[in-house]
């Protein structure tokens, strides 16, 4: 991998792990234009470049991370449903992950979900906080984006207006819960590939951070915006014209992989 790979795969990541569009899906599509051999360093490149990502939600929100001892309590119950079926499914889940044509359908049917989506779930006529049990159910909607395509933060977002919370506080609560989520993913990721981060490629991994740190904090100020404005439509029918995008190049043979 080069500075230059590892700048598009961050930038990618970055844009893609908060939006409803399942950063799987890019990324997948990202490595093979860039023809980047399936090593072992470059998935343990892409789960851990999270660490940005996650970093960004903390900087942009962090007046809410020093607030009360209940928003811990919330984003923990929201937490162990995954937690628990993340480390019972692991192995499977992996293997789920190298099905690219999962990936696909998974993001042309959430394609299809989100459409509708505003249709669904009419606005609330006010601001709702988020409870323990809206936490919880947020949670269990947080474990069908195990299945890759599906995305973490259009599972969540939809769990939280299944709730009736309005579509900002449902994305902020997404945001939130990705803090947990994801260090626990790219901690237990690092842990099992450690060897694969070696002193000649440790500065990429540095400089994927830095990138996708920037370029999440843009994209999350501009998806709430978009998102309060517009809702999930167009959001939709990129995720179907993705979708299409990989199944498309999957029949004509060509080699994808993550």
């Amino acid at each position: 991998m080069t500075i230059f790979d590892v700048i598009i795969l961050a930038i990618v990541e970055g844009l893609t792990e908060f939006l409803p569009v399942s950063s799987t899906g890019h990324m997948i599509i990202a490595q093979n234009l860039l023809g980047l051999e399936n090593s072992e360093f470059l998935k343990a490149f892409i789960v851990n470049i999270q660490f940005g990502a996650i970093l960004s939600v903390v900087v942009l929100y962090w007046k809410r991370f020093f607030k009360t001892i209940n928003f811990y309590y919330k984003l923990f119950i929201a937490f162990i449903p995954a937690a628990i079926l993340g480390f019972l499914l692991g192995d499977y889940i992996d293997a789920m992950l190298e099905s690219v044509i999962t990936v696909a359908v998974s993001l042309f049917l959430g394609g299809i979900i989100l459409i509708f989506t505003d249709r669904w779930f009419k606005k609330p006529k006010s601001e709702q906080n988020v409870t323990n049990q809206n936490a919880f159910v947020i949670g269990l909607f947080q474990c069908i984006a195990m299945i890759p395509g599906v995305s973490r933060s259009a599972a969540t977002i939809i769990g939280g207006m299944t709730q009736k919370l309005n579509r900002k506080t449902a994305a902020e609560f997404s945001f939130f819960l990705a803090v947990p989520t994801m260090f626990a993913a790219s901690a237990y990721k690092l842990l099992k590939t450690h060897e694969a981060f070696t002193a000649e490629n440790i500065h990429l991994l540095i400089i994927g951070n830095v990138v996708a740190f920037f370029v999440a904090m843009i994209a999350i100020k501009a998806f709430i915006s978009l998102l309060t404005r517009y809702g999930f439509f167009s959001f939709g029918i990129y995720r179907i014209i993705v979708g299409l995008v990989i199944i498309i190049l999957w029949s004509m043979g060509i080699s994808l992989s993550i």
